[in-house]
C-alpha cells in the first residue's frame, strides 16, 4: 500500500536553476517512513528528497528539470573519469554513517555554497546547525553519509538516501580550492563504485537542466537515462555543452 502524502507547500517560486522563470515544487509529506522499495517507486517516478519532504517539478510552461539516473552496469568512465577515481583513491579516505550536523560540516558546507557562488541572493544565505540539519539531516526514508578525509581534515561530505536497488545522490559538497582533485566528479564516481559493490543497479544524480550550468555537469556521464514527458529515455553521448565535470550545484539536485 502506498503510504499516504500530505501537500504542505504549492506555491508559485522563483526558479532556483534558471533567471527569469517560475517554477512550481510541489512539497509533499510522508505520514510514515517509506522502505526501500517505496521510496525507489518514488525515484522512478522523478520525485527527490529535501528533509523530510519529496518534491517532484511541477512548473507551468516548463520542462527543463529532467530526472537523470545511471544505470551503473553499464556506465563507461572516461579516461579522465578514471584518473579521478584512482586518484581519488589514492589521496581519500572514505567513512560512512549517519547523517548528522556538526560545526565542521556546517562550516565546510558554507564555504563550498559561498566560494563556488552558488547563491542568487546578493548575500549568501549562511546554514545554522539547525537549518542544515532539517535540510540533509531529517529524512522519510533510509539515508546516509559518506564523508571524504584527506589525512584528518574533512573536505567532502555526500548524503545519499538507499532504495531497493539504487543509490540516490541527495547532495554533495566539498573544500572549494582542495588541490589536484575535482571532488565533486569523485564523489559520483565513488557512487558508481559502490552501487556495483552492493548490487545496486541505478545511481540517481537528482535532475539535469541544460542551461543551467551548476545542473547540466551531469549529462557528461553516460549512458544514462532522462524522464522526459513521464518516459526514461537513454542517451549515450553528452548532450552538446554538457558543462564542466564538476560536482552537484544550487541546491545539490
Amino acid at each position: 500500500m502506498r503510504p499516504k502524502e500530505r501537500v504542505i507547500y504549492d506555491e508559485p517560486q522563483p526558479c532556483p536553476y534558471l533567471p527569469d522563470r517560475t517554477a512550481r515544487l510541489p512539497i509533499r509529506w510522508p505520514e510514515q517512513r517509506l522502505s526501500r522499495a517505496q521510496f525507489e517507486q518514488r525515484l522512478a517516478q522523478g520525485d527527490r528528497r529535501t528533509g523530510s519532504f519529496l518534491y517532484r517539478p511541477h512548473c507551468p510552461g516548463c520542462q527543463a528539470c529532467e530526472a537523470i539516473r545511471l544505470p551503473v552496469n553499464d556506465f563507461q568512465p572516461r579516461s579522465t573519469q578514471r584518473r579521478t577515481l584512482r586518484r581519488g583513491d589514492e589521496l581519500l579516505r572514505m567513512e560512512i554513517g549517519e547523517p548528522q550536523a556538526t560545526l565542521e560540516q556546517v562550516a565546510l558546507y558554507n564555504r563550498h555554497k559561498q566560494l563556488r557562488n552558488l547563491s542568487q541572493a546578493e548575500d549568501v544565505h549562511q546554514e545554522t546547525l539547525a537549518s542544515y540539519g532539517a535540510f540533509l539531516v531529517d529524512t522519510c526514508c533510509d539515508t546516509e553519509e559518506f564523508r571524504y578525509y584527506h589525512g584528518e581534515e574533512l573536505v567532502a561530505v555526500s548524503v545519499v538516501d538507499w532504495g531497493e536497488g539504487a543509490l540516490s545522490a541527495v547532495y554533495t559538497y566539498f573544500e572549494p580550492h582542495f588541490p589536484g582533485l575535482s571532488l565533486g566528479a569523485y564523489a559520483i564516481l565513488r557512487q558508481v563504485k559502490l552501487c556495483r559493490e552492493r548490487g545496486l543497479s541505478w545511481l540517481y544524480l537528482g535532475y539535469y537542466v541544460a542551461n543551467c550550468i551548476h545542473m547540466n555537469y551531469k549529462g557528461l556521464y553516460c549512458p544514462h537515462e532522462r524522464l522526459i514527458a513521464g518516459e526514461w529515455q537513454r542517451f549515450t553521448e553528452p548532450p552538446p555543452r554538457a558543462g564542466l565535470e564538476e560536482g552537484p550545484g544550487p541546491i545539490g539536485r
